[in-house]
């Protein structure tokens, strides 16, 4: 098979495809990224049985094929040569000869005749239509919560749950929690748990200045993301998801407005004292217009104050100060609400005004 096209739009395709690629796997084939040349149409496959990607790219040729190549090779050919087109011709033996410019370079592949056959994704529910930079900061806002342990499985993956024309997305391991929601025009109500593995490389691809929507659809077992010439579809993990919406406080007796840069840093000049053996809860007291916090470890001890609008009674409560820095960190505003209802209760953080985002955090017990 011989083809040319756009030398950039190849590599660009065969760097994405690419995450889709067993790094590892008993069947050969799915180490290496499928091209599939039918006339003026290449397709690119990722898969590794879990997690996949497709892109199609145009081409001008009048053959058809596949085959199956390695894709550090071929994205390190296509990056290093340059010019604007590139010509691959493959020949019986699975020997690729890539042209560029004054540039022939030969590379080995192999048939594609055994790669295994995709998951079928026509049966899929009809798909929910979202912004790619509203989805892309919806999952870095609550990705930070998901769970590392393997212990509850269900926890590593981001709950997806629609209804009433609103989407929203959460993350949880147990200590903290994030929500972040948004208006989507979807009346059905579904709901599924995304891996985070998934999620960060769909979110390596969305583009935040993009124009083309993200179309998401899913089943029972399978979900499915579509935007520009691209396909990222991923096995769903299994389970019944935490019932979040009961964790969530509707009272409180006391709340803070904070401005968050000032907070980040404060917090991070608290973690300088957290290393390794070397923990303690930072310990937070709202009040006076003021939050003061104090943290005493192995390595030092540190007094800190900032402003903040309190109202309400003053509240002296402890946190991780690494869970507290995560949701601070991701807050992505000027200023948040946190709302209290005593030193042994859940927090609640909030954007200034609306509730986009909710963040639940645990309290640390401290000592007398």
């Amino acid at each position: 098979m011989k083809f040319l096209c756009n030398r950039q739009a190849f590599a660009n395709a065969v760097s994405n495809v690419s995450k889709g690629v067993s790094p590892k796997s008993t069947i050969p084939e799915l180490e290496k990224l499928k091209l599939s040349l039918n006339h003026e149409n290449l397709e690119l496959t990722g898969y590794d049985l879990e997690f996949g990607i497709q892109s199609n790219i145009d081409v001008e040729s009048n053959d058809v094929g596949e085959i199956a190549i390695d894709h550090h090779l071929l994205s390190g050919a296509l990056n290093k040569c340059s010019g604007d087109l590139v010509e691959m011709e493959v020949n019986e033996n699975f020997i690729v000869q890539i042209r560029c410019n004054d540039v022939n370079l030969q590379i080995s592949a192999m048939s594609a005749a055994e790669y295994p056959s995709l998951p079928e994704l026509d049966n899929l529910q009809e798909g929910m239509h979202l912004e790619q930079p509203v989805l892309n900061s919806m999952i870095r806002q609550t990705k930070y919560a998901v769970a590392v342990s393997e212990l509850k499985p269900i926890f590593t993956g981001e709950l997806f749950e629609a209804a009433n024309n609103q989407l929203r997305i959460v993350g949880i391991d147990g200590f903290r929690m994030a929500i972040r929601q948004e208006p989507i025009n979807f009346e059905d109500d579904i709901h599924f748990v995304v891996p985070k593995q998934t999620l960060e490389k769909l979110t390596g691809m969305l583009r935040d200045d993009a124009e083309e929507l993200v179309t998401i659809s899913a089943n029972h077992r399978y979900v499915m993301f579509e935007f520009g010439k691209y396909i990222v579809f991923s096995r769903l993990l299994e389970g019944e998801f935490h019932k979040y919406r009961s964790s969530i406080p509707d009272t409180y007796v006391t709340e803070i407005k904070i401005d968050v840069r000032n907070l980040q840093q404060c917090l991070e000049r608290c973690s300088l004292l957290i290393s390794g053996k070397f923990n303690a809860p930072v310990r937070c007291t709202f009040g006076d217009d003021a939050l003061s916090v104090w943290c005493k470890t192995g390595i030092g001890e540190i007094h800190d104050k900032i402003p903040a609008e309190v109202h309400g009674p003053e509240v002296t409560i402890g946190f991780d100060v690494r869970y507290f820095l995560d949701a601070v960190r991701n807050a992505d505003c000027d200023q948040i609400r946190i709302q209290l209802t005593s030193n042994n209760r859940v927090t609640k953080m909030l954007p200034a005004e609306g509730e986009s985002f909710i963040f639940l955090l645990m309290p640390v017990q401290l000592r007398k």
